[in-house]
């Protein structure tokens, strides 16, 4: 039986975003979780930063782009980031600047990445997933 309790979040890529800033001042929500309705449309960002507590500052960020949620859910932090059958990065948290229009899901990758970087392309699905638990 599996441990994974919750089901994927999916969307798809409604806009692209090429454009990394070391100076952009994000902070993580106090919340570890979101909700998010089937229609919603939010902001992928990612960063090589570490961070793990409310409030942390996130300067160096690459934007990956805007996805449509197609299947809703719960996005939480340590979720996969999956594209193209790749798991891009983990969800480190949220960023409420620009709420109630959209969350700003912030993706911990390897070094900052933007769209052209990732090779992703419009219409494609993005997945939310709790990482399966490893083999013993």
């Amino acid at each position: 039986m599996s441990n994974i309790s919750k089901r994927p979040v999916e969307g798809v890529l409604v806009k692209l975003l090429q454009h990394k800033r070391t100076d952009r001042g994000m902070e993580l929500a106090a919340h570890e979780t979101r909700c998010f309705r089937a229609g919603e449309i939010h902001e992928l960002v990612t960063t090589d930063q570490h961070a793990s507590t409310p409030s942390d500052r996130i300067d160096c960020v690459g934007f990956l782009g805007f996805v449509e949620i197609t299947r809703a859910g719960v996005v939480e932090t340590g979720d996969e980031v999956v594209h193209q059958n790749k798991v891009l990065g983990h969800v480190i948290g949220f960023d409420e600047c620009h709420y109630p229009n959209h969350y700003n899901i912030l993706i911990k990758t390897e070094k900052v990445l933007t769209a052209d970087d990732a090779n992703m392309h419009l219409e494609e699905q993005i997945t939310f997933r709790t990482e399966p638990p490893k083999e013993k």
